[in-house]
């Protein structure tokens, strides 16, 4: 039976990350429920240590693939599950995303999640992951924003560093697609805190896109070893 690590990244997320350990606790087996606290300014990491086996805190936030790379070099898993900390009780979900993975059907289970309730943006990040990954892979995600994932703790040791900021999602499915892993998408019950149609939203968009960009630039310079050879 493969152990399964879950690791949540978190900042500033005391209103909801209660109910999301909890969630996960009585609905999905697993043998470490690990919390990393990205320089929170709340109760998230006190709040996190009533569910949790590990709250790793961190004293400055350092970005989303920062705190991942950090929560799963000190996880024990066969399989690493990524889950946001704004799930809430649609964590409970988790255990479909969990079972393609468990069944050798895939190395790397990516949620679709359900359409959101209100449109805001004009798509432009997600255009561009999307156009992005499959001019550098020829796949066709359908969610390449997607945040939760089960992975195989082998893949994520093959590609070792993850991709900091908001480009982590981008980065991970470009870099297991090249190193020849399975990718399966899977549609989940998941609902997450949506951004609206305000300047925080617009505001977390742009920085949105502007990562992924550099990501992508990143990958296609690395996939080009001849360029820059010595």
């Amino acid at each position: 039976m493969k152990k399964v690590s879950v690791i949540i990244p978190a900042y500033n997320e005391a209103d909801a990350i209660g109910a999301t350990l909890r969630a996960i606790r009585e609905r999905l087996f697993c043998h470490e429920l690990i919390v990393v606290d990205d320089g929170s300014e709340d109760e998230t990491a006190a709040l996190a240590k009533k569910w949790a086996d590990l709250v790793i805190t961190v004293p400055r936030n350092r970005g989303k693939g920062a705190a991942v790379q950090l929560g799963w070099q000190r996880a024990n898993g066969d399989v690493v599950m990524l889950l946001d900390g704004d799930l809430r009780e649609s964590a409970a979900e988790a255990e479909h995303l969990l079972a393609p993975v468990m069944e050798d059907a895939c190395d790397m289970a990516i949620a679709i999640l359900p359409s959101p309730r209100q449109k805001a943006g004009m798509g432009l990040a997600k255009g561009l992951a999307h156009r992005g990954i499959k001019w550098l892979t020829g796949f066709e995600a359908s969610a390449p924003l997607s945040g939760q994932r089960a992975i195989r703790r082998d893949l994520l040791q093959k590609l070792g560093k993850i991709d900091k900021g908001f480009g982590i999602e981008v980065g991970l499915t470009v870099d297991a697609l090249r190193a020849g892993y399975r990718i399966r998408e899977v549609p989940i019950g998941f609902f997450h805190r949506e951004t609206g149609n305000d300047w925080r939203g617009y505001s977390h968009r742009g920085k949105e896109f502007v990562a992924i960009g550099r990501t992508l630039c990143t990958k296609w310079w690395e996939g080009k070893p001849w360029l820059h050879t010595p």
